[in-house]
Order: structure tokens, then C-alpha cells, then sequence
């Protein structure tokens, strides 16, 4: 039977039961107290009481710490120029249910965040973001809220509220190819850089389909020429986290052996920002607007398919997808040119 005593101006309410963790709980009437002591004692009877006084006793703030220190560390790439994506969603997600309890983060006071992100009222002085960028950011509290339940054993009142609640969606693909014209410009400017990598790691990314961070950690050792093949063997530099090998064209081939060797080792002794601002002023001298480095990515891949002699699973094998889900969008151009060889 439960223990129910004024305290100063508040009722609490204390359960002792054995094989359960002593609950107590404060309320502002004696009605309160009883009503809650009644329902937490039927509920261990029937064998389903889950507590929830860590839930209400620990902070977003306090779980994102955690989560920060003891999950963050083996799940999480560190990059050499700090500026890990995760890190700004999290100051994001702090700033707004930081002070919040575990226990009162529920489906509405997610979809309230969702709102605020992508409309911001007026007064918050904040510009609004891209679905995209709400849709990570979400994706993130739950990974954190999942952790609070499954490695830190915190019972959540509602369960995770993330999985109840309508993401933004996520738009279309970015779909940008450059024109011949705007590509010839392009090889252009990169070839009049002062950077004298910029030209190389433009034609190696287009010819070979790696991502920025692939291709700036690979090493000459890591080249096979007898085979053909670059080697991307350290999971801390792959999306994935899986190694694979990619395939070297004639041409990739050709722009390996025109490249000088650094004494780091390294294939591109560059830092990710100084490619980034190299790259970004040779498209602006060629007038090319809205076209990104990850764009090349696309390029490659695209210009794969187009040959329309590789299957999706090959596609998949050159650029690294670890679904084939991902390489849909790719489809239609093969298709194009088989519909142009049967006439």
C-alpha cells in the first residue's frame, strides 16, 4: 500500500513493493497522489510498470552529453577539419529541448521543432532550413532517444516520439549536369588555377565516381596498378564504412602517372577547404552557377550509365552505394541509350 504525505504545501506519493526499485512521486492535492500510486501499484501487479523517474529526472542536455561521449566516439568519423555534421544538428536540438525532461519529449513537442526549423516565427530572428536538413536533424533525436532506452536502459513514458511524428520531405534529387559548353569552361579555369591539384582531382573525380573525402585520403600505396584498381581499405574514410576497390579507367590510369608524388604519401595533399575554395573560384571565373564538388559525383556516375553496358550492380560496385535503391534515378539513362542502339 502506498505511503501518501504532505510535504509543505505538495502531496507525495511513495510505493515500496518488492522486486520493484522504491517509486515516489510528488503531486499538488492528496487526489493526485492517490490516483497515481493506484495506477503504478495495478501495473506492477499485472507485471507491466515500467518506470519513469530517470526519464523525469534526466535532461535532453544531460542524455546528448552522453550520447556525445559514449556512443559518438565508435559511430561517428572524426574529420580532420572538425566540422562534423552531427555536431551542428546536436547544438541545434540542444537549443531547443535541452532543459526538456526525457519524459515530456513527445510527439508534439517534436513536431513543434519540425515546424519551427522550416517556419520560424518571426521573433526567433532565424532563417528557415531545408526539409532535408530538418529531416537529419530528426533522425538524430531519435538515434539519441534510441540510446537513452537501449544502452542507458532509461524507460521512455511514450516510447520514442520520433517514430510518431510526419518527416519533411526530402525533395527531389539534386539532378545538376553540367552542359559541354559550361564543361569546357570548367577544365578551363582548373587547369589557370594557382592550385596546381585542382585540374587532376576534377578529371580523377569525374573518371573514377569517389567521394571528396575517398579521394583525398587515398594513398599512392593504396593504387594496384598491375590490377588496375584503387583500394579504399580504411573505414574511417569511407561513407559506408565499408573497403572496396575501384576501378581505373586508361584515362584515371593517365591521370595518375601526370601527377607529382607528395612525400606525405598522400595521392591529393590537400586539406578538404583549401580543394573546396579552389574549386568554388574556378566556377565562379567560369560563370557556372549552382554546381557543387559532390555534383561531380553525380557526373560520374551518370556518364557510367550512360554507356548502357553495366548493370545496376556494377554501378553500384564502381561507386560504393550500399543500396540499389540509391541508383534508381540512374536507370532512365541507361534505358535511353538501349532504346538508341535497338533503333
Amino acid at each position: 500500500m502506498a505511503t501518501i504525505r504532505k510535504r509543505s504545501n505538495r502531496y507525495q506519493a511513495i510505493i515500496r513493493r518488492k522486486g520493484f526499485p522504491d517509486e515516489s512521486k510528488s503531486f499538488r492535492t492528496k487526489t493526485e497522489a492517490e490516483d497515481w500510486a493506484r495506477n503504478v501499484e495495478s501495473d506492477m501487479k499485472r507485471g507491466v510498470y515500467m518506470s519513469a523517474s530517470e526519464a523525469e529526472h534526466t535532461t535532453f542536455s544531460e542524455i546528448a552529453q552522453r550520447f556525445t561521449n559514449e556512443f559518438a566516439p565508435h559511430h561517428y568519423r572524426k574529420r580532420e577539419d572538425e566540422k562534423e555534421a552531427w555536431k551542428f544538428q546536436l547544438a541545434r536540438l540542444k537549443e531547443y529541448f535541452g532543459d526538456y525532461s526525457l519524459a515530456v519529449i513527445d510527439q508534439r513537442l517534436v513536431a513543434s521543432y519540425r515546424d519551427a526549423r522550416l517556419k520560424p516565427p518571426v521573433e526567433s530572428k532565424r532563417r528557415p532550413v531545408g526539409a532535408s536538413t530538418v529531416r537529419k536533424e530528426i533522425y538524430l533525436l531519435s538515434k539519441i532517444l534510441g540510446f537513452a532506452e537501449i544502452e542507458c536502459g532509461i524507460a521512455l513514458p511514450r516510447g520514442n516520439p520520433v517514430t510518431k511524428v510526419r518527416k519533411p520531405s526530402d525533395g527531389n534529387p539534386r539532378d545538376r549536369r553540367l552542359t559541354p559548353q559550361e564543361w569546357a569552361a570548367l577544365e578551363s579555369e582548373c587547369q589557370k588555377s594557382r592550385n596546381p591539384w585542382l585540374k587532376y582531382a576534377l578529371n580523377l573525380a569525374v573518371e573514377t565516381a569517389m567521394r571528396q573525402g575517398e579521394m583525398l585520403n587515398l594513398e599512392w600505396k593504396d593504387i594496384d596498378r598491375r590490377r588496375r584498381l584503387a583500394l579504399l581499405l580504411n573505414p574511417d574514410f569511407l561513407k559506408n564504412e565499408d573497403p572496396r576497390a575501384v576501378p581505373l579507367t586508361t584515362k584515371a590510369l593517365a591521370i595518375l602517372d601526370e601527377l607529382p608524388r607528395s612525400t606525405s604519401g598522400k595521392i591529393f595533399p590537400l586539406e578538404r577547404q583549401t580543394l573546396y575554395h579552389a574549386f568554388v573560384g574556378a566556377c565562379k571565373r567560369a560563370e557556372i552557377s549552382d554546381f557543387s564538388w559532390h555534383d561531380l559525383r553525380h557526373e560520374a556516375i551518370s556518364r557510367l550509365a550512360e554507356r548502357g553496358d553495366l548493370s545496376v550492380l556494377e554501378l553500384a560496385a564502381i561507386s560504393g552505394h550500399k543500396t540499389l535503391q540509391m541508383l534508381n534515378r540512374y536507370t532512365h539513362l541507361q534505358a535511353e541509350k538501349l532504346a538508341r542502339k535497338l533503333g
